[in-house]
């Protein structure tokens, strides 16, 4: 990596630099010259000296600065003389600029300063404006001025022009030197304050800085005319401001900030390539302090820090280009006189979890530093930030200030002597526990997460721990003795620039004394990436976005984040943020041209029943967002470790296993937790249902009929397991009769596609069908599916009268279409905290539900096997959740679906809708003795029950939810079904009887996105009023599902364990 320097000014005017590869301060070889204010860039500085002059300092390079000047000698023809000098009145000058209007004699080009010398002399350019070499002495000829001009001379050829040039050269590279006046009669602007920054908004090779100043008067000048031939730029021009400007600092992008002597923040917005002085002023309040404002702003890409009056560090979240003005401050703590971005605010590659972060860490003691002190880190995520620290005050002594006036050097050194520093008295440092000296508390800046291969972000919450920092360096600026400069406490800082110091974060910082011990303090993390967004409003589509995730601690050890999207509309810079503690749910979903996306959801887009839906370029990308995103949700909320036994469960319709820690208020009346503001967290794991009880006993069963038992933390190896699942994906061949042909492909218009899903309102061929997602493989190759509901023929047919009837498997003279199902298996494997428990395939499970001080030496499990037999799970408790063996319970016909609740109550529903109760069931005769029959409701078939501690509910095929009346010890069948509400998918009764519902739709939401997958939540119940009062309405109404026969119902269980469609 190629060498580059850090930059500072001492009280006294002096200037040195700090090499990258050398490692030692050097003092600049022109010890005439005394700057004020320097500011570095990309290969180039720029100063203000004690004299008003502006200073230059271009790096050395290979390639010169070369600027070329050109002119135009111009002859008119006239029959006397020929071809000559002496033009027509109205002509252009007999030399001028290419356009004639500017007289440009050969004399008249002079040298713009000092730092440039001429190579050669002029010369004729021998090619013409084609680019052909010219055979006449460089003459273009044309008709008249102005025309265009060849190098063929024609009969009608009035005038002819060559082109002469010259070459000078910049020869004043790695020195300071005084950029030329725009009026060289007139004393200097006399500047305060300088920064340039802009050379990131071009990316073309050359790139060129915008140069801002303030002078003493807080005027706001723009230095035009800069380009990578004209480094010295051309003019000042002054940009208005609203009020006087005390301090500008302007960022290698488009940000631009600045102090107003009241403390305030101006921000200057619409900088751009071709408005490079912006547009407009926006008012940004100061950081909250007590007394005054800032003093002090530095600028970078993305970043902005500010020092107040009180010498504290402040950090702007959510700035960006799109976002100027941010949106917050953080305190960072410490106290410093000024802060500085350096070069590289860019950010690292992606990383696989939030574990793997550290950021740049402030350590070592500032009562030790010297006055002046620099303090610097090695950032993990590429950003430099160098600050300088204010040094140790007695109580009596008033702060120290930076002005910028005429009086610098005086009113820095005027209360100091000579070549002194003042030390404060040795004072012993506080002990610790151990009698080991405790470092005074510095600021620790963690503005990105570094990359590691061992970081694995857990699924629960611990992915928010920060790692190890990076580096703590605390390097005071004074020069070691033997560099001999004659100071004999060294140099005492005024004013340091890093915007030119390229560190590289994947190297030691061998140029930096570490010192001491680290203190943690108050930090920010930002990590950066671009995604596509699914736009909400019509037309909807997906649009390229850039977003941020920035996560901050309070001096409180509170963590925080932020997550931003910046867009473009009409050309129009904006943004969306969302506060992570306002995050509910983080869950991949199915949408059509992305296999890689994600929906966000919060309290507010659950209520307006959209998500919001990003898309990562690769499954490793969504993974390792998701992590990162799940982990500051958990650390912003307190979650750590596995799932409690109170937890909810629930599965989406695409498989993933989702988990809620309830807060004391969750059930509580007065203070009841609404559905929307529920945060659900990602579990590793696949399955088709699940199912809880209190005291910690977890059972599932995966879509081809496996059991699974959750063997607890998915981050102790000693758990983990292969866990697999597969599933059958089903499309439709759909053919109509005709007179001519007979059964075809070839439908009428109004009819559905030749291939489809099962309402043939989505097209899927068996090109174009694929597995839920890239985690999946097909496993077998298409076939026609003959074990159809209804019967086939031979060759796998279904008849019917038109689209859509019910269809059956002989053809008969009425019918008119036909259809069959072809069907294709796909197998997804993955690492999860879930025990297999074979041999049996179930389709249904049942677990006890219990309080969590309940004691029981075998916890009740009931299961359906694939056939519809009845199971009864023996050996289960919290130690041995597996269990050790099944019990088959005997029926006369297969079911369906079974529930166990309160007091060992076991109801079940058969195939033939039939509905049971099985009587007693206790703890000494777990399989219970014989079945009841139950009646159904009125006309109406029941599909699936769940049972609670004293109440029973049951969903029938419309989709009613009915309650069971009438229930008690001594009758414990009760009496009659009372409907309660529609709409409803599955229900789940906890062990309070809580009520939990996945609801078909919703109030408030819109038909395009009326979808089964609402999660609520019966509101009021209680003893005296069993069946609740009102519904509150969750997370939900998913409108991503995949259009194939994937999305088998999803079973919702015990424990208040429910069922979430996303």
């Amino acid at each position: 990596m190629s060498s580059s320097l850090l930059w500072a000014v001492d009280v006294y005017g002096k200037v040195y630099s700090l090499s990258t590869t050398r490692g030692r301060w050097e003092r600049d070889e022109d010890t005439l010259l005394e700057l004020k204010r320097v500011t570095a860039g990309q290969r180039c500085s720029w100063g203000i000296g004690c004299d008003h002059h502006v200073y230059l300092n271009i790096d050395p390079g290979e390639v010169p600065i070369r600027y070329r000047e050109e002119t135009y000698e111009n002859q008119r023809w006239n029959p006397v003389d020929g071809f000559t000098d002496v033009l027509l009145p109205t002509d252009r000058w007999a030399w001028s600029d290419l356009t004639g209007v500017t007289a440009q004699p050969l004399h008249s080009f002079l040298l713009p300063s000092d730092s440039w010398e001429w190579e050669g002399d002029w010369y004729v350019d021998q090619v013409c404006a084609g680019g052909d070499p010219t055979e006449t002495g460089g003459w273009e000829y044309a008709v008249d001025f102005p025309a265009n001009f060849s190098r063929e001379k024609k009969w009608n050829s009035c005038v002819c022009r060559r082109r002469w040039i010259r070459d000078r050269i910049y020869k004043a590279r790695g020195s300071w030197t005084k950029i030329p006046l725009d009026h060289p009669k007139q004393p200097p602007l006399p500047l305060s304050d300088i920064s340039c920054g802009g050379w990131e908004m071009s990316d073309q090779p050359g790139r060129y800085h915008f140069l801002w100043g303030v002078s003493q008067q807080g005027q706001v000048w723009f230095r035009s005319g800069i380009l990578p031939q004209v480094p010295e730029g051309q003019c000042w021009e002054e940009v208005e401001a609203p009020r006087e400007v005390a301090q500008i600092s302007a960022g290698p992008g488009d940000l631009l900030w600045a102090v107003l002597w009241d403390g305030q923040l101006l921000v200057r917005t619409g900088i751009c390539l071709d408005s490079p002085t912006g547009s407009s002023w926006v008012v940004v309040d100061s950081p909250p302090v007590k007394e005054g404002g800032t003093i002090h702003v530095a600028v970078g890409v993305s970043v902005v820090w500010a020092i107040t009056k009180d010498y504290k560090v402040w950090f702007r979240r959510g700035v960006n280009s799109h976002n100027p003005c941010g949106s917050g401050w953080i305190s960072i703590g410490g106290e410093m006189m000024m802060v500085d971005v350096g070069l590289n605010d860019q950010w690292s590659p992606p990383f696989p979890s939030l574990l793997s972060s550290a950021g740049c860490e402030f350590g070592g003691q500032v009562t030790n530093a010297s006055h002046g002190s620099v303090l610097t880190c090695e950032d993990s995520g590429d950003t430099e930030l160098l600050l300088t620290t204010t040094p140790p005050r007695p109580q009596d002594t008033p702060k120290a200030f930076i002005p910028t006036s005429d009086s610098f050097i005086s009113s820095l050194v005027a209360d100091r002597e000579p070549l002194r520093t003042p030390t404060p008295s040795p004072k012993k440092p506080p002990q610790g526990k151990d009698g080991e000296a405790t470092p005074a508390p510095m600021c620790n800046v963690d503005l990105e997460a570094a990359q590691s291969p061992h970081g694995e972000a857990s699924s629960l919450g611990r992915a928010g721990d920060m790692g190890p920092p990076t580096s703590v360096a605390t390097y005071p600026l004074g020069l070691e003795p033997s560099l001999g400069l004659g100071e004999e406490d060294g140099p005492v800082w005024a004013w340091i620039s890093g915007g030119g110091c390229d560190v590289d974060h994947t190297a030691q910082m061998t140029w930096l004394r570490p010192a001491g011990t680290e203190e943690h303090s108050p930090s920010v993390w930002v990590r950066k990436g671009s995604m596509r967004w699914w736009r909400d409003w019509k037309p909807y589509r997906w649009v390229d976005v850039g977003v941020a995730l920035e996560q901050s601690t309070n001096v409180n050890g509170k963590r925080d984040a932020i997550f931003f999207i910046y867009f473009t509309q009409y050309d129009e810079k904006k943004y969306l943020h969302v506060f992570i503690s306002d995050v509910t749910v983080l869950v991949p979903v199915l949408k059509e041209n992305s296999h890689h996306a994600f929906a966000v959801y919060t309290s507010d887009s659950t209520k307006q029943r959209w998500p919001l839906i990003l898309a990562a370029q690769t499954e490793k990308d969504m993974a390792d967002w998701l992590s990162l995103l799940a982990g500051c949700c958990c650390e912003a909320r307190g979650i750590r470790g596995t799932p409690s036994r109170q937890a909810l469960w629930s599965v989406t319709s695409k498989g993933d296993v989702m988990v809620h820690e309830p807060s004391p208020c969750l059930e509580a009346l007065a203070h009841t937790l609404p559905c929307d503001m529920m945060f659900w967290l990602q579990v590793p794991g696949h399955l088709r249902c699940v199912e809880s009880n209190s005291l910690g006993v977890v059972w599932g069963i995966g879509y081809d009929g496996t059991a699974w038992v959750y063997s607890g933390s998915g981050r102790d190896r000693a758990t983990l397991h292969t866990q697999t699942d597969g599933r059958t994906v089903y499309i439709y061949e759909n053919q109509r009769w005709n007179p001519m042909t007979g059964y075809t492909d070839k439908l009428l218009p109004t009819d559905r596609f030749p291939w489809s899903d099962d309402n043939g309102f989505t097209e899927c061929t068996k090109s174009t069908t694929h597995p839920p997602s890239p985690q999946w493989s097909w496993v077998t190759e298409w076939a026609v599916d003959f074990a159809f509901s209804g019967g086939t023929d031979k060759e796998g047919w279904q008849y019917a009268a038109d689209f859509p009837v019910t269809f059956h498997g002989n053809k008969s003279l009425k019918d008119f279409v036909r259809r069959r199902r072809w069907v294709r298996k796909c197998k997804i494997t993955l690492t999860a905290p879930w025990q297999e428990v074979p041999p049996i395939p179930l389709s249904d499970i049942t677990v006890l539900p219990c309080l969590a001080q309940s004691s029981m030496e075998q916890v009740p499990v009931w299961g359906l096997s694939d056939k519809g037999d009845v199971l009864c799970r023996l050996g289960v408790t919290p130690q041995n959740p597996a269990g050790s063996s099944w019990l088959h319970v005997g029926t006369d016909q297969p079911f369906k679906s079974i529930s166990i609740g309160g007091g060992h109550q076991v109801w079940a529903i058969a195939r033939d809708r039939a509905v049971f109760y099985r009587g007693s069931v206790s703890a000494s005769n777990p399989a219970g003795e014989c079945w009841y029959h139950i009646p159904s409701p009125p006309k109406q078939s029941l599909r699936q029950l769940s049972v609670g501690r004293t109440s029973v509910y049951a969903v029938d095929e419309n989709s009613n939810l009915w309650y069971r009346q009438g229930l008690t010890p001594s009758y414990p069948q009760g009496s009659a079904w009372e409907l309660i509400s529609n709409n409803v998918t599955k229900v789940s009764v906890g062990p309070l009887d809580q009520v939990w519902v996945i609801a078909d739709w919703v109030p408030g939401c819109p038909s395009e996105l009326s979808v089964p997958g609402a999660v609520c939540h019966r509101l009021g119940v209680g003893p005296m009023q069993p069946k609740g009062q009102s519904w509150d309405y969750g997370i939900g109404v998913s409108h991503f599902q995949l259009g194939v026969d994937l999305m088998s119902t999803p079973k919702t269980l015990a424990s208040i364990c429910c069922v979430m469609y996303c």
